[in-house]
């Protein structure tokens, strides 16, 4: 490998690095817009999509312009067309963040409503996820991999309670639905924010090994 395909290489995994702390940053800032009835903060989010937008552009003409130029083979074949389909997966993240903002901005002139379950610790336990499945991509790092796979299964069974408590909230007082409803949207962005922090999980576990383990159940991996 030439010193110049190496630095093109450290400079798009920073990049990439630099799209995953937007979508991190914007995730945390929408749940707490939506749970601090901060309209500001969510309309600040909103707002930044764009630049998570035009960053997932700037990674994605890296990747292209190191295969035009290099030509590489291999391992780092592989890994710039993982890079590409992670840099793709963080900016579907932000437009669900920026979804749980537009929820967050609707509910902000809303009464408030008692939320039945602790909607914050599944932020932050899907932010995890998404942090873990960087680093782990960063660090060619499967054992992280493998454990943000089993770490899904968690937020699946935290996104299903969250819409029971919810569902039941609204059939005992029907003047919640609608803001039952946008909860239970929220919940769900959360879960599938989660589903593609696994998905950049599988493609490291294949950049690393070579091994392609989308649809394989849980006990594949320990769980």
């Amino acid at each position: 490998m030439t010193i110049h395909f190496r630095k093109d290489l450290d400079e798009i995994k920073k990049q990439l690095l630099d799209v995953g702390a937007l979508v991190e940053n914007a995730a945390l800032k929408a749940i707490s817009a939506l749970l601090e009835r901060r309209e500001e903060l969510a309309i600040e989010v909103i707002e930044g999509d764009a630049v998570v937008d035009k960053k997932e552009v700037e990674v994605e003409e890296s990747c292209l312009k190191s295969l035009a130029l290099h030509q590489p083979v291999a391992d780092d074949l592989r890994f710039l067309v993982v890079v590409m389909k992670v840099n793709n997966d963080l900016e579907r993240m932000g437009d669900l963040a920026s979804n749980i903002a537009e929820r967050a901005l609707y509910l902000s002139s809303r009464p408030a409503l008692k939320i039945p379950l602790d909607l914050r610790s599944m932020a932050v336990k899907v932010e995890g996820m998404v942090r873990g499945s960087l680093d782990s991509l960063v660090r060619c790092d499967t054992n992280l991999a493998r454990k943000i796979l089993l770490e899904d299964d968690e937020v699946d069974a935290l996104n299903r309670e969250m819409l029971n408590a919810f569902e039941s909230m609204m059939l005992d007082d029907p003047t919640t639905i609608k803001r039952g409803g946008h909860f239970m949207s929220v919940s769900r962005h959360l879960e599938r924010i989660a589903d593609l922090a696994t998905n950049i999980a599988e493609d490291v576990i294949y950049m690393v090994d070579g091994e392609v383990i989308r649809h394989r159940s849980l006990s594949s991996f320990g769980g």
